[in-house]
Order: C-alpha cells, then sequence, then structure tokens
C-alpha cells in the first residue's frame, strides 16, 4: 500500500517542494509539489531522482572504525566511544589549535549542519575552520560585509519584479541559481521576457541561461571585475548614476568617480575583449530600465579580483537607485531572522582578525582558506592540525592540489567524518559517521531561507522512521560535540537544551525581542517540538520577524507564503557608521591591482567550469538516474582553438597548469568562445578505498589538480578556479 507525503528537496540551493510516493518503507517515486507556496510544482531532474539517491545502496548504513589500519563496521557506542578516546587527548596534549574543522557544501541543506557546526567549533576551541565558501561564494560575504557591516546581508534580484536582468558568471537555467533561491528560475527568466523585460548575461560560455536571453556577452574569463568598473565609470562619467533615495543612507558615493576613473569602457575593452560602444551602451540600458538588478555569482566569484566584483555588482544596483526597491535588488528576511532591531551603528565587519600559521593567511568570517589545509596538516610545529573533522566534506576533489591534500590527510593522528559515503576524502577518517538518507529527516531551510527571492516559511518532518541502526542527523552531532568535549556518554539532548537556555537567557534580558522581560523557564515550558532541533526552530521562529511557531508551520504543509521582498534600508546595516560604506577602504585598497590589470597581456587559453542541470558538486555521480548524456567529464574546446592545436571531437588532450596535468576527452563545440577551455567540476572519482560504484565507473578526473593553490582571490581567500591559464596537447 502506497502513500504520500511531502519533502522540500535539500538537492540545491532552489529548495523547491516535492510529493514523495512511498511504499514498502522506501521512496518509490517524486514529482512536484503543486501547492508548495513557493516553488509551484516546479521540479528538475535532481528533485525526481530523490528516490534514487535516498536508497543508493553505497550509502553506509552504520559507523566505520578504524582497526589494525582497516575501516570496518562498528556501533554507534564504539563509533563515539573511539572518538571519546581520541580528540580530547590529542587537543589536551598539543592544544585546541591542533584540531581543525572541515564543512561542506551539503551543510547549507540539513537542519543538523546549520545547527551544531558552531557549538562543535565552541567545544574544540579552535579557530581552524575551513569551508567550501573558500571555493564559491565567500567574495560575496565579503564585500556585504564591508558594505553592509553584514556578511550575510546579502540582496538578491527581485527576479518577479524586475524589468531588467543582468546576470554575470552564472547559469542559473542549469544550476538552479546560487545565492539567490528561486524554485523554477527558468520559469522566472521566461516570465521576465514575456512581460517585455530585457535579460543579459554575459559568460564565455553560450549556456542554456545565455539561450535564454535577449543579449549573450561573451568577455575573457576573469574580467568581470573590469567590465563592472567600466560600467560603473560609464555611469558616473555620462552623469547616468541616480541613487536617489539611497544617498542619504551611503558614505563615499562621491569619492566612486575618482576611485574608478581609469576605468573607461575604451581602458577596459582589450582586457575584456568587448567592444567599449558595446559596455557604455549596457550601461545605458541599466540606467534607463524602470527597474532592474545586476546579478552575478560563481563565475565572477571563483576568479582573482573575485571580492571586487562582488562588490561593484551592489555598487551598481546603489548607482541606479535599484538596491532596496521593488524590481531591483532586495534584502530577504527568514522567519528564524533576529527580530528586527531599530536602525544604527552597528559592530562592523573586520578581516584578518587572525591568521593561518603557516602561510600567514587571514582569517575572513572565521574561516581560513580551503586551499592551505594541507599545508596546516603536513607542516611541522606548534598548532600543526593533527586531528581533522570533516562535516559532509570532500576537499580531496573540491580543493586546489587534491593529491597533496590527499597525502596530507594520510599523516593526520585522528580524522572523524560524518558523510553518507566512503568518498574520496572520508576515506581517509579513522571514524565514519553516517547519517541517514533524507527521507528519514526532517528539513527546515535556515540559511536559504535569507536568500529567498520571496519571504516564505516551510517544514518537511522525516517523510519515513528511522530505519534500525540508523542514527538521526542532529543526535549524530550532538553526541560528536560531546563526545569532544569530554562529556561522552551525556544525552545528547542535553546539547540542545543548554543552546535553549542560553538563547532564552539572552531573548529576555534583550529590550528589542519579543520576548524581553518573560520567564525563561515558563517560555521553555511552551516550545513544542518532540525534539531538541524542533525546539530550537519554534525557539527560533518565536523571536523571529514574523512570530510564527512550530505549529503554524506543521499545519501549513505547503509551507507559508510571508509576501514579497520589501525594502528593508536602513535596518539591515551593521557598519560602524550606520551607513552603506561604499568605498571601505580594504575595497580601495585592491583597486590598484586592478587598475594594473589593465597592462596584462592575456593568457592564450584559459579553463572555465561549467554546471549541470543533473549534478551538484560532487554529490550525485552515484545515482545512475543522472549519470550519462550530456552530463559528463569532458573538455570543451572551440572549433577554431581545436584545429589550431590539432585537437578532434572525441580525441584525447593532455590539459596542463600550475599543478600538474591531466589527460581528457575532447568536446569540440561552438558553444564556448576562442580562447577559452571548459571541464566540469566535482569528478575524479577513481581512488583506491571509496565505495562509489556507479560514479568509478565513470570516474572523469579532477579538474582541481591542474591547480597548486597558489591563485586566490587577496580580499577573500578564495581559490582561483576559473580563468586560470592552461596548455593543450594532443594525444593519440
Amino acid at each position: 500500500m502506497s502513500r504520500t507525503a511531502l519533502r522540500i528537496c535539500p538537492l540545491c540551493e532552489a529548495t523547491c517542494g516535492l510529493t514523495l510516493t512511498l511504499a514498502d518503507g522506501a521512496v518509490t517515486g517524486a514529482r512536484g509539489d503543486r501547492e508548495d507556496v513557493f516553488s509551484r510544482g516546479f521540479i528538475c531532474p535532481k528533485g525526481a531522482a530523490f528516490g534514487a539517491l535516498d536508497s543508493d545502496p553505497d550509502r553506509l548504513r552504520g559507523p566505520l572504525v578504524r582497526r589494525d589500519g582497516r575501516l570496518r563496521e562498528a556501533t554507534w557506542e564504539e563509533a563515539f566511544a573511539a572518538v571519546a578516546a581520541a580528540v580530547p587527548a590529542l587537543v589536551q596534549e598539543y592544544g585546541a589549535q591542533s584540531a581543525g574543522v572541515v564543512l561542506g557544501n551539503p551543510n547549507v541543506h540539513t537542519m543538523a549542519g546549520a545547527l551544531y557546526p558552531p557549538l562543535l567549533l565552541k567545544s574544540l576551541g579552535t579557530r581552524n575552520l575551513f569551508t567550501a565558501s573558500t571555493l564559491d561564494q565567500m567574495p560575496k560575504h565579503v564585500s556585504s560585509g564591508l558594505l553592509f557591516g553584514d556578511p550575510f546581508a546579502i540582496p538578491v534580484p527581485d527576479l518577479d519584479r524586475t524589468d531588467f536582468l543582468l546576470l554575470l558568471g552564472a547559469n542559473p537555467v542549469e544550476s538552479n541559481g546560487s545565492l539567490c533561491t528561486a524554485p523554477d528560475f527558468p520559469g522566472r527568466l521566461k516570465a521576465l521576457r514575456a512581460r517585455g523585460g530585457t535579460l543579459v548575461v554575459v559568460d564565455p560560455r553560450r549556456t542554456r541561461t545565455a539561450a535564454l536571453a535577449d543579449r549573450h556577452l561573451a568577455p575573457r574569463p576573469g574580467s568581470d571585475a573590469l567590465l563592472l568598473a567600466a560600467l560603473a565609470h560609464t555611469l558616473i562619467e555620462e552623469k547616468l548614476a541616480d541613487p536617489g533615495a539611497l544617498a542619504e543612507h551611503c558614505d563615499g558615493i562621491g569619492e566612486l568617480g575618482a576611485a574608478l576613473g581609469s576605468f573607461t569602457p575604451e581602458a577596459v575593452a582589450p582586457a575584456c575583449d568587448l567592444a567599449a560602444a558595446e559596455i557604455r551602451t549596457l550601461a545605458r540600458e541599466l540606467a534607463a530600465a524602470p527597474a532592474a538588478a545586476v546579478y552575478a555569482r560563481i563565475g565572477s566569484c571563483t576568479v582573482e579580483f573575485g571580492t571586487l566584483a562582488s562588490w561593484l555588482v551592489d555598487v551598481l544596483n546603489v548607482l541606479t537607485g535599484n538596491l532596496d526597491r521593488p524590481g531591483g535588488a532586495l534584502f530577504p528576511l527568514s522567519a528564524t531572522a533576529p527580530a528586527s532591531r531599530p536602525a544604527g551603528p552597528g559592530k562592523g565587519f573586520a578581516l584578518g582578525r587572525w591568521s593561518s600559521r603557516v602561510a600567514g593567511h587571514p582569517e575572513v568570517k572565521g574561516e581560513l582558506p580551503m586551499a592551505a589545509l594541507a599545508e596546516e596538516i603536513e607542516t611541522p610545529g606548534d598548532g600543526r592540525i593533527r586531528v581533522l573533522l570533516a562535516i559532509a566534506a570532500n576537499p580531496v576533489l573540491s580543493a586546489p592540489d587534491g593529491d597533496r591534500l590527499d597525502r596530507a590527510l594520510a599523516g593526520l593522528d585522528f580524522m572523524v567524518s560524518v558523510d553518507p559515503y566512503l568518498n574520496e576524502t572520508s576515506r581517509h577518517a579513522h571514524v565514519v559517521l553516517p547519517p541517514p538518507p533524507p527521507s528519514q529527516s526532517a528539513h527546515f531551510d535556515f540559511a536559504f531561507n535569507g536568500f529567498a527571492v520571496r519571504n516564505q516559511a516551510r517544514y518537511s518532518p522525516a517523510a519515513l522512521p528511522l530505519e534500525d541502526g540508523r542514527m538521526d542527523e542532529c543526535e549524530i552531532h550532538a553526541r560528536l560535540i560531546l563526545a569532544v568535549s569530554g562529556l561522552h556518554g551525556a544525552p545528547p539532548g542535553v546539547v540542545d537544551e543548554r543552546v535553549i537556555a542560553d538563547s532564552l537567557a539572552r531573548a529576555v534580558a534583550d529590550p528589542h525581542s519579543p520576548l524581553h522581560g518573560g520567564d525563561p523557564q515558563e517560555l521553555a515550558r511552551l516550545l513544542t517540538g518532540r525534539t531538541g532541533p524542533e525546539r530550537r526552530l519554534d525557539l527560533m521562529l518565536r523571536t523571529g520577524p514574523y512570530g510564527l511557531t512550530l505549529d503554524d508551520l506543521r499545519q501549513a504543509p505547503h509551507g507559508i507564503d510571508l509576501g514579497p521582498l520589501r525594502p528593508r534600508l536602513p535596518g539591515v546595516l551593521k557598519t560602524r557608521s550606520g551607513r552603506i560604506e561604499l568605498l571601505p577602504d580594504p575595497i580601495a585598497a585592491e583597486l590598484p591591482r586592478l587598475r594594473a590589470a589593465l597592462a596584462d597581456r592575456p593568457a592564450a587559453l584559459v579553463l572555465v567550469g561549467r554546471r549541470h542541470l543533473r549534478s551538484n558538486n560532487s554529490w550525485l555521480h552515484n545515482v545512475p538516474a543522472l549519470t550519462g548524456g550530456s552530463n559528463r567529464c569532458t573538455l570543451q574546446v572551440h572549433p577554431q582553438d581545436a584545429d589550431r592545436l590539432g585537437l578532434v571531437d572525441g580525441g584525447n588532450a593532455r590539459i596542463t597548469a600550475d599543478g600538474g596535468s591531466l589527460e581528457v576527452p575532447v568536446e569540440v563545440t561552438d558553444a564556448i568562445r576562442r580562447g577559452v577551455v571548459s571541464l566540469p567540476h566535482g569528478w575524479g572519482h577513481d581512488r583506491a578505498g571509496s565505495r562509489l560504484s556507479v560514479a568509478a565507473a565513470a570516474p572523469g578526473v579532477n579538474v582541481n589538480q591542474l591547480l597548486d593553490g597558489t591563485r586566490r582571490d587577496r580580499l577573500s581567500g578564495t581559490a582561483v578556479l576559473n580563468g586560470f591559464p592552461v596548455a593543450l596537447t594532443p594525444l593519440p
């Protein structure tokens, strides 16, 4: 007998609502939830394959513990006992900085990944945090921190009301969006054009997103900051800039003209390989649109000047008066965000509060560059990382020079992985703690609701009960925290109850909290939820801006629509001045390097990555329904470059860069501009000891092995993964 259950899809940032078909304790089908208040029935191939991922036979069903050099099946008690015996002793002997934590992208797709890692870091007392952010989005956090005082105050394009959308380095038709949570992104772009709006896409590849555009510009990769600076220069030079009401909230508007004076369209045109007239036309169209938004993502972040590009996106939105206005770029307001406070000066945002031990990389948002992880493990001396906790992370594939990191991980004193698979990274662990399939976990999008193009709140209870031998992911995290902090054996609920007690104590003392002046114990008794994480969610909803409760979400299984995005300035500002600091000192100090790039001689051939609708980094290559077809690890080359280099479609080539060389199959296509080649990210499933049978059958190559980790965006520490020079040699 089959039944259905609702579930928010956790496989990308779109957070679409699913209707799952369940039979015999398994997910047998998935379709879009037509009544979902946000996604309205939209589904992509990843969501449709939910059942196949959920029941993947390669998923680990129980813990693994390394004994006599081999990972062997163990009980949960044995696994946590091993952690408790090793980690506190090593930290006590070598100090708190001998521990490191790595957080992968999947953490932001689960409740556990949102609620517990900060507690784990606090328990360890370490500053050695490495996350996927320095492999993709950190430049946007840095620019937002410097502009608005809050690295999470990231404006998103008001897709459903804008008249003009400029997309740079983004392919949301295939990625489903990034730092812009928008189910059915393709449909929203089509609706923009259908209502008479304009879509301009800037990308060196003719992507599926570019195919929808009114105009597609294909500049040289890595030149986004130069192009954006020229657009801003043109607005100022031609007196097209009109911040309107934003002017009263901004410092530094008057200084922008001088700061960007060198970046005329004529000056940047050779570096961008775009005509100066084309750049001026684009600036004029942006200024003339009734409502416009500029949006840039991974392709503009993972380059040398990623933070400057991210900053200039918001500079353009300010100069055109489109920041914080309907149809422009607005700040979402999540149901679990802290309650609003009176506008005024805040603590601001600082870079480099500490530095990494070996190379002195400055801290950014509490993190160190992922590209520095290997050297922190392998370099002797006080503070060497000896203990590593990897939570849903596979940096051997996602970070530069995976071979070096692979060797470094093998030399750790102790490693714990929280991961459902034995993959290229977790195979090094001494203890592997596998979370259950997503159908057996509750879900709320703490992170992505803060980037959503419409305010809403949705909660999914577990669709299926935990199977025998499984442990809830939140309980895994709670027990791990207890094990590393010397409290092994305490009830896992202790972790959540301590958080609730601390949060209530702060709330009742905060005059801006809706719980101000209340009795913490009485308020704690009011919280609903069967588990600690549910009670924590209930508390966050109650203290949030809409005054919701968990019961409200339970009674609205398709979600609660909280309305379109609304202007929020100056309330979102947390800078020391209480204003938008449009030309912060770290940005101004970096602009001379960007000016020097005007004279750089472009490399003859550079590489960019690419996304596929049926993939998400290295996650989904083990799901048969999502493999094959166009989702292949091939090197895309323009026909003229192929002729010049002696490459043939279907043949092989050796590609060489800073970090080494790879042998790759060639795909000749005019969908990429001349002088650029493309290789997708997340492949390279050929390492011994992994248990990914489907992925191993078509392993592909790890594009990040071409990098040695020395190329980084200076302000954010983000690895340069796009626009770096390569050389190609045909192979027989």
